[in-house]
């Protein structure tokens, strides 16, 4: 939530970047040197007014404000609320808070996937009852370590989380698209098919078997049965049934985190991730929690906490009211 201080003030980023964008032109440097980078990194960490305001890039845009944590379940429901401060980095001594780098999007995203563990562990520790099988979220939580707690610490069985950069199998005869399927080693446009296993692994995710693109199965009379039949005219193998290539994801989290990217159902479960960016949206705009004119930490954080209780108790309303489209709609419930 960005700050009411000089800092977002827009003058005061567009006078450096415009100080630096002289200094590259008196000085005839080519386009490695890029001005907003550099304007990133001569700004301060925090506002003057306020060390909790810290500095960020948010939406293609340099700004200072507050940073807090919102986990909410599949509907957009608020079920917790993190505020990342003093207090919060004291609670957790194992987060590092590291110097800037001169790329401001990966300081984001290093930011954010450093808070999503402890956040996450406080709130399993404040409801023990809750175990959730499902994690939807950003580029920013796409890391080894992420995926390992998700997995193989927490409760979930599958993490939707879109991948921050390319994935590889060593050692692998087939390679692998965008979204980590394996494609057919005589031509990488063709993904293989999934095809469900029977067969799991200790930490209880399953093993993912991908068959040849060109494979059906196929009804045989004389044996009452059906059978896989490639039917590829320039075959990567001797088998009929064609290429099939197994994969064992506690191998690789980061590339099967208990799902398969580029899928239909990929698709149509991240898509619920829309609840959780209109939820936020509803706490800053619906709630007025955005667009303070104030500098008070405690203020806020009591905003966001009778935000979210505003919230809940509107669930609770449009339940008894039986009118379900309006849980996240407090105007349209009391009209």
């Amino acid at each position: 939530i960005e700050a009411w201080v000089t800092e977002n003030n827009p003058k005061y980023a567009n006078r450096i970047i415009k100080q630096l964008k002289a200094f590259k032109k008196a000085k005839g440097m080519d386009d490695s040197f890029d001005p907003y980078k550099a304007a990133y990194g001569s700004m301060p960490s925090h506002a003057a007014a306020n060390s909790a305001i810290q500095q960020m890039y948010i939406n293609g845009h340099f700004c200072y404000a507050y940073k807090f944590g919102i986990i909410t379940n599949g509907l957009g429901i608020v079920r917790d609320i993190s505020f990342y401060n003093k207090d919060f980095l004291e609670a957790h001594p194992d987060i590092i808070v590291g110097k800037k780098s001169d790329s401001p999007d990966e300081d984001k995203s290093l930011a954010d996937s450093k808070a999503l563990i402890p956040t996450l562990k406080d709130f399993f520790r404040k409801h023990p009852l809750i175990n959730p099988k499902t994690f939807l979220g950003d580029a920013a939580f796409d890391s080894s370590e992420i995926y390992k707690y998700l997995l193989q610490e927490a409760s979930f069985e599958q993490a939707y989380i879109p991948l921050n950069g390319r994935i590889s199998l060593p050692e692998s005869d087939c390679p692998l698209n965008k979204d980590g399927v394996p494609c057919c080693p005589k031509d990488p446009s063709l993904p293989m098919k999934r095809e469900g296993s029977k067969s799991h692994l200790r930490c209880g995710l399953p093993t993912m078997k991908f068959v040849c693109p060109k494979m059906k199965w196929e009804y045989d009379k004389t044996t009452g049965k059906s059978k896989r039949v490639c039917h590829c005219e320039n075959p990567c193998t001797e088998s009929p049934c064609g290429r099939m290539f197994y994969i064992y994801p506690e191998k690789n989290l980061r590339a099967y985190p208990g799902t398969v990217r580029g899928t239909a159902e990929w698709d149509s479960t991240y898509k619920i991730r829309v609840n959780v960016e209109k939820s936020i949206n509803h706490f800053k705009d619906s709630f007025c929690v955005a667009g303070r004119k104030t500098q008070n930490e405690k203020t806020l954080h009591a905003d966001l906490l009778l935000a979210g209780i505003t919230q809940l108790i509107t669930v609770m309303v449009a339940d008894k009211l039986r009118k379900h489209q309006y849980i996240r709609s407090l105007k349209p419930l009391i009209a």
